[in-house]
């Protein structure tokens, strides 16, 4: 006869009363730990997701209505570009429908070294030159300055990014950790008023409460959205393994830099030439494209290619397609990577790594999906501040309230009382209006133990 060992009910609650000491421990310290990298990050998040917009209210003179004729050649753009500054060449070039061409040159000092870059807005259709940035070296605008410190916290970029992209694992991790302490033992009208309202008229320990465990649930799958897509650029491991899995074991083919063949120099084209041909080439496969991507042939360096990428979608990227071309030769070179592949014939791996960006800025659902990531993202930096507010509230106060004795509570000592007997009746008035206000105060303690 086979026997069945049962746990006990009180084994049972022990489990889980260990366990919920456990995850209650680990969010605590880790959020105490991570608080001032997740509220970093988020910040300059929420900010660099709106910076295309907030760039065209700033600029509204760069912006340009669509107009029925094809957009400036790239040996046009070269043209503009050497008139204006003969001692400079063309690095890149990008644009979105609705806007001005971004032109950036960058000076070659006599040792090789590349120097100081200028921004060029130039209308697509006119040629007219809109606006003119001159940058020293190192020297980077404020949405770049935004950026940096989402990426690297401002820091070295080998000591900052490690930092940011572990910063960001262990946010994932205080997410889960919140939900398991935010989820209620039993289910009726008080704890779903706790869960999923605000009380906005209780004390500020109250309110402060409620926004972070009201708050950070709502947020809590576009929170995740964000930093599981945040983690596919910093973490390798993790970035190959969500592969794999989405994939059904297949590995994640690395990104080679393509080189064109170096003992044609000269023989077939110049890079002016080919740089024109290979840009009408494209576009004749894509001629409803919306935006564009494409760096010049560095005429210096023999090996470099030209890459041309599409954007069927203004303000999207998930559905792009890049080309490779020989500079001497016009050859296009085919890439393995997944983002060289036609997003409409993908598999659902590449499709979704393909989306990822989208994903982590919110555009995957277009202006609206935006506002959310932005939404999510600011009450994300929040969750830190008011995190430490609750900890510290019953870290410090409580002592500090213990310190003063009854004194700290309003309240009247024995001692006190018995040199005073006049005190009686002003005690007992005392007690009686604090005890609705001390009862809510520590229904607040309970509830975040």
């Amino acid at each position: 006869m086979v026997t069945v060992n049962k746990q006990t009910p009180a084994k049972k609650k022990s489990k889980i009363s260990l366990f919920n000491r456990v995850n209650k421990w680990l969010h605590l310290w880790l959020g105490l730990i991570s608080g001032i990298i997740v509220l970093i990050v988020c910040l300059t998040g929420c900010i660099w997701v709106f910076h295309e917009e907030i760039e065209g209210l700033l600029e509204p003179e760069t912006k340009v209505e669509r107009q029925d004729k094809a957009v400036l050649t790239p040996s046009q753009l070269s043209s503009i570009a050497f008139g204006l500054y003969p001692d400079k060449v063309p690095a890149y070039a990008n644009y979105q429908q609705g806007r001005a061409i971004n032109l950036t040159l960058r000076g070659v000092k006599d040792d090789g070294r590349r120097g100081g870059g200028t921004l060029l807005k130039i209308n697509p259709y006119t040629g007219e030159v809109i606006s003119k940035v001159v940058r020293e070296k190192d020297e980077v605008d404020f949405f770049r300055f935004i950026l940096n410190g989402h990426r690297f916290l401002w820091m070295p970029y080998e000591i900052g990014r490690p930092i940011v992209n572990y910063g960001t694992l262990v946010f994932v991790v205080l997410l889960i950790t919140g939900l398991i302490w935010w989820y209620p033992k039993k289910w009726n009208k008080s704890t779903t008023d706790k869960s999923f309202k605000i009380k906005w008229g209780a004390s500020f320990k109250r309110v402060n409460l409620d926004l972070h465990n009201v708050l950070g649930f709502y947020s809590l799958l576009f929170l995740l959205a964000i930093a599981l897509s945040g983690m596919v650029y910093g973490i390798k491991w993790y970035s190959e393994g969500l592969y794999w899995v989405t994939s059904g074991g297949e590995k994640l083919a690395e990104y080679k830099r393509l080189e064109s063949d170096s003992l044609q120099a000269g023989k077939q084209y110049t890079p002016k030439q080919a740089m024109d041909l290979a840009w009408n080439k494209v576009i004749r496969k894509h001629p409803m494209s919306m935006g564009f991507y494409y760096n010049f042939p560095d005429t210096s360096k023999a090996k470099t290619s030209i890459n041309i990428t599409v954007y069927p979608t203004a303000g999207q990227f998930y559905n792009s397609e890049g080309y490779t071309f020989d500079q001497h030769t016009l050859k296009e070179l085919k890439r393995d990577d997944v983002y060289s592949t036609a997003y409409a014939g993908a598999s659902f791996s590449v499709k979704l790594r393909k989306m990822n960006y989208d994903i982590h800025v919110g555009s995957i659902l277009g202006f609206p999906g935006k506002v959310m990531a932005f939404l999510a993202s600011l009450i994300g930096a929040s969750l830190p501040v008011t995190g430490f507010l609750i900890w510290y509230g019953r870290k410090f106060k409580k002592k500090k309230g213990k310190k003063g004795g009854d004194a700290g509570t309003g309240a009247v000592g024995k001692k006190e009382l018995a040199a005073n007997p006049v005190l009686k009746p002003k005690l007992r008035v005392v007690a009686k209006e604090e005890k609705p206000v001390l009862a809510a105060n520590a229904r607040i303690d309970q509830s975040y133990n």
